[in-house]
Formats: C-alpha cells, sequence, structure tokens
C-alpha cells in the first residue's frame, strides 16, 4: 500500500511539475520585437534589416526557426523613424507583448529615446542599424548592446582613407545625432594622423539646397596648400553630392570623400561622376569572404534578382547575435543574457563581430575602398584596397560605466 501511494505521489508530483510556469515557460516561443523606421526617408534601410534579420533567423537555425528547442515569433513595428513613436513602440512590445528582446532601430535620434526604455523594463536592446556614438556613449545602459558599425568605426575607415599630415578637410552632415556625432568622431580621428579638420557644415536632414554651405566649404579650402577634401556625411535621399560636383570643387584642387552606401546611392554616384572617390565601407557583397556571406549573396540573389545591400547585412548580422546569445546563455533570461553576450563572438556575413564587454559595441572588420566604374554593373564599385581588422577598427570607449 505504502509503496503505491509513494508511485501515485510521485507521478502527481511529475504532473505537477509539468503544469509548472517554469516547464510551461520551456515550450513558450521566444518572442522578438523588430523596430524600424519602415516609412519616410531612410525606410529604404529600415526594410534592407528586416529582409536582412529574417534571413539571419533562417541561416542561423538552419530554416527551423527555433532556438534552444523554441519557436522564434517576430513581431515587427514601424516607429516612423519618430523618437516618440519608436518609445511608444518598443514600451507596447515589452509591456504588452512581452517580447524577450527588442532589435531596432534606423534612426540614430529615435534610438536614443528609446534606451532607457530597455533600462526601465530590463530586457535586452539590440541596437541595429543607428549609428551615433552616444547609443554606445553617455546615453548607453547595460541592456544595451549594438551590432551596427558606429560613428566612431565609420570614423576610422574614412579617416585612413585619406588622412596624413598636410591634409586640409572641411565637413559636411546632417544637423542631429548622427551627422554631428559622425563629425566629431572623424575629426579626432584625422587629427590624429596629422590632418585638420578646416570647416564643419550642418544641414537639415530634409534641406535640398546647399548653396551657401557649399560657398563657405569651397572658402575654407580654397587657399590651402597641400591636399583638400570635403568629406561628406549624409543619410537617405537626397544630399549634397550633386551640387557639390556641379560647382567644379577640382578647380581649388578640392576632392571629395565619403562612405559607401546602398545600391541606389551608389548608382546615383555614377550618375554624379565620383568615379575614382575614396573613403571607408561598412559592407559590399562583393568584399567578405567567408561562408556566411557566400549564403547571404545567393539566396538573396536568388530570391530578389539583386545582390544584397549595406543593412541587409546589418539585419543579417543582428539576428546572428541574437541567436548565438540565446544558444549560449540556454534562454532568454536577461541577466543570463547579458553575462552570455558580454565578450561573445559571432559569425555574421563581414566575419566575427565580437561584443566588446565594456560598452557591448560589437568590434567588426571595416573597409577603405576606391569606387570604381564598370560597364555591367548600374552602381559605382566600391573596390577594396584595404580590410581593417576588428581592433584596428575599435572605436574608444566613451560610456561612464
Amino acid at each position: 500500500m505504502k509503496t503505491r501511494l509513494a508511485l501515485l505521489l510521485g507521478a502527481a508530483a511529475i504532473f505537477a511539475a509539468a503544469l509548472a510556469p517554469g516547464a510551461a515557460l520551456a515550450q513558450a516561443p521566444i518572442k522578438i520585437g523588430l523596430v524600424q523606421g519602415l516609412t519616410g526617408p531612410f525606410e529604404v534601410y529600415a526594410k534592407q534589416v528586416a529582409t536582412g534579420f529574417k534571413l539571419g533567423l533562417e541561416f542561423g537555425t538552419g530554416g527551423k526557426m527555433e532556438v534552444v528547442g523554441r519557436k522564434i515569433e517576430l513581431l515587427v513595428e514601424d516607429d516612423q523613424l519618430k523618437p516618440d513613436v519608436s518609445k511608444q513602440k518598443v514600451t507596447k512590445l515589452y509591456a504588452d507583448d512581452k517580447v524577450d528582446l527588442v532589435v531596432g532601430t534606423t534612426s540614430s535620434a529615435a534610438a536614443l529615446a528609446i534606451l532607457p526604455v530597455a533600462q526601465e523594463f530590463k530586457k535586452l536592446l539590440l541596437v541595429e542599424p543607428a549609428v551615433a556614438d552616444s547609443i554606445t556613449g553617455e546615453h548607453w545602459n547595460r541592456y544595451v548592446f549594438r551590432t551596427g558599425r558606429s560613428s566612431g568605426q565609420d570614423a576610422i575607415a574614412n579617416a585612413l582613407a585619406v588622412a596624413k599630415p598636410g591634409v586640409s578637410i572641411a565637413t559636411i552632415a546632417q544637423d542631429y545625432a548622427f551627422g554631428k556625432d559622425g563629425v566629431a568622431a572623424y575629426k579626432a580621428v584625422v587629427e590624429k594622423y596629422g590632418a585638420r579638420i578646416v570647416h564643419e557644415e550642418y544641414a537639415p536632414v530634409q534641406a535640398t539646397d546647399f548653396t551657401a554651405p557649399i560657398q563657405k566649404i569651397i572658402g575654407a579650402l580654397k587657399d590651402k596648400p597641400g591636399p583638400k577634401y570635403v568629406f561628406v556625411i549624409w543619410a537617405g535621399k537626397g544630399g549634397p553630392f550633386p551640387q557639390l560636383v556641379a560647382n567644379r570643387l577640382d578647380k581649388f584642387g578640392i576632392t571629395l570623400t565619403s562612405g559607401s552606401n546602398v545600391l541606389d546611392v551608389l548608382k546615383a554616384m555614377k550618375a554624379q561622376g565620383l568615379e575614382g572617390m575614396v573613403g571607408g565601407a561598412y559592407y559590399y557583397h562583393e568584399i567578405p569572404k567567408n561562408p556566411v556571406n557566400d549564403w547571404l549573396v545567393k539566396e538573396h540573389q536568388k530570391r530578389f534578382n539583386a545582390p544584397p545591400d549595406f543593412f541587409t547585412c546589418g539585419g543579417f548580422a543582428a539576428a546572428m547575435a541574437v541567436l548565438a546569445g540565446i544558444q549560449k546563455a540556454g534562454g532568454t533570461d536577461t541577466e543570463k543574457l547579458i553575462a552570455a553576450m558580454e565578450g561573445m563572438e559571432f559569425e555574421t556575413p563581414k566575419g566575427k563581430m565580437i561584443f566588446r564587454k565594456e560598452d557591448h559595441q560589437a568590434l567588426q572588420s571595416m573597409y577603405v575602398f576606391k569606387m570604381t566604374s564598370k560597364p555591367d554593373v548600374p552602381w559605382l564599385v566600391p573596390a577594396l584596397t584595404r580590410e581593417l581588422g576588428p581592433q584596428e577598427t575599435a572605436p574608444p570607449i566613451l560610456n561612464k560605466r
């Protein structure tokens, strides 16, 4: 009798354990929120991130869309590039949808608005693709990781393309966090290598007339000895390139330099005659040589009849980081994820990335290029002249941790 009672009690205990919250949670889907500016001037970037993220989840799970035995559920939200909307969307995802983590967003201004939300809910926020240094600098908190490159990493790659003693540089950028942080980081690096920033211009994000800024730039550079450059930092449609070219800066010995960009912008650069321009690149599909990038290029070409673009790679990298973190942590507990991801190495289309422990910025390869024109390619090709390794492009640690 006692033996049978013991067996019944044991069976009841097992049954109760199976119904316990922990057991139920083990079978619940992993919920990931993806917030991007899917409408607005940067929508092309956001849509690429979303496509890349979904492809990364597919690749990283072998098509099963599950990790640690749990299905993955993706919730996509459009923040319209607006900081207040972004904050509302991320709050909803954490509070109402009960997501395990959020990936976002496109605009640096919107990304800065959601950093405190992650801290409030004590949930992970993986920043992709917003660039401003202050995201992993003065406004950073321990719940924030970033796979996207920072202004500092952009600055190092772009600076190494032109900076040396005797070089004079003027800059023109958008008048918000992306542009201002980008110029500040670029200035620090080029001056370290002996070049000088002699003038800075900032224009509204939606600016269409650059006549006055260009005249100021010409005035600041035209009488300077030695090599002279205008460094352009611009995101989205439009920008000052056509008017800079139309002003025949070459008459004053002035050359343009800038980072690489999405294929649509590279098409415009070809039409504007920017062959030969040098700068720093985050990604171009022909540059990295590794199995992850090979898969991405092949699958993207097959599905969309086009190669993967600048931000497609970023979304893919973010998905690989999420999967690697969850796998290493054995689940989605926030504290375990933070512990697992600090110092974590993970594979991406660019090769290996490493989350720096001090600020959770992903250290990654960057590329110095020279724009070349090929008759059978409708855009300028950023041909690799030098690959810069993750440690070589490691930006300064700017937070106060």
